[in-house]
């Protein structure tokens, strides 16, 4: 049973992942508003392909023009959640049937249930409000957060004790876990850049060549009270504060990043955690690369796309890194 139970896991996780890509590429793309309503497109099953059903679409829906390449990159990305909410389920139901047993996850399986709910709630609101940009974000972080708990299901269902315990690694897992939160700081500030639409409003290396000055008060300002918040609302000195300080607190977390690694790298002795900690650093040298380049050639949305999966990756590195740190011998 567990070794099927562990597949369903793996094959979940990279689903999840490709969810995750899908809901990016679908923000990038612009195509957010693809399909007004929730669940459905323009009051149907799936995107209206015949003359009638657009003509009422358009009819039921004057406000908007109905695009059906954005009508379908949105349907797809809830076609893919939606199978990702079953595969879930089936995790959680398969672990209550089984939760006689001690090492089943039943905890972290009905957490997971309860976080895939809440992120379908997200996916609702994101459209029924228009893509406000508090809500953007949650959605963001809650594919991240899913992603997350699954790895941490994986390593616990397959994951092997270090030999000897590593004590010198181990007594940095309180350090870790900063990292970690550095981190997680860092990807909901990318989250809030995306859903104030700042990728561009901060063009050249290492500043921005707007000569307006940065405010700090702009960038936690929280836009209530619009029909419609698709393209951004704020303004272009708080879109670009906003992207400033996400390249600001990129530089941050690169070196508390790579000063903890390096912490943890020479006072450890075991494979395992030495493996962890660099495939933390090429990950995140990958993600400084990809954010350079992504700027200098000007935000093309395939290196954008990149950009957020490296994100993902370098977060699940430091997942496994915390979680073989954390676990006993």
């Amino acid at each position: 049973m567990y070794k099927n139970y562990k597949n369903w896991v793996l094959l979940t996780g990279l689903f999840a992942l490709v969810v995750v890509a899908l809901g990016a590429y679908t923000r990038l793309s612009d195509a957010g508003l693809g399909c007004p309503d929730w669940p459905g497109c323009y009051g149907f099953l799936t995107v209206p392909k015949h003359e009638a059903d657009i003509a009422l679409a358009t009819q039921s829906y004057p406000d908007m023009v109905f695009e059906k390449a954005k009508a379908w990159k949105e349907m797809i990305h809830r076609y893919f959640a939606g199978t990702l909410g079953l595969m879930i389920l089936a995790l959680f139901i398969i672990a209550f049937l089984k939760r006689q047993f001690p090492t089943t996850p039943l905890k972290l399986t009905s957490l997971l249930l309860l976080l895939v709910v809440f992120q379908a709630a997200l996916g609702m609101w994101t459209v029924t409000m228009n893509l406000q940009p508090l809500i953007v974000m949650g959605h963001l972080l809650g594919g991240f957060s899913i992603l997350s708990l699954i790895t941490l299901l994986y390593l616990r269902l397959t994951a092997k004790p270090i030999m000897g315990g590593d004590a010198g690694a181990k007594r940095y897992y309180g350090l870790s876990l900063i990292a970690l939160i550095v981190l997680v700081l860092q990807i909901a500030l990318g989250g809030w850049l995306a859903a104030n639409y700042a990728a561009p409003h901060c063009n050249g290396l290492p500043l921005c060549d707007y000569a307006q000055p940065f405010s700090l008060r702009s960038v936690f300002q929280l836009p209530l009270e619009h029909s419609n918040y698709e393209f951004g609302v704020l303004s272009q000195q708080a879109r670009m504060s906003i992207h400033l300080l996400h390249r600001i607190w990129a530089l941050v977390t690169c070196i508390v990043l790579a000063l903890i690694m390096w912490k943890i790298y020479s006072h450890a002795y075991s494979q395992k955690i030495k493996s962890c900690v660099i495939a933390v650093l090429v990950t995140l040298f990958c993600q400084i690369s990809l954010g350079l380049i992504l700027v200098h050639w000007h935000f093309p949305l395939g290196v954008a796309l990149a950009h957020n999966l490296m994100a993902a990756i370098l977060l699940l590195s430091m997942v496994r890194l915390c979680y073989y740190l954390k676990s006993r011998t």
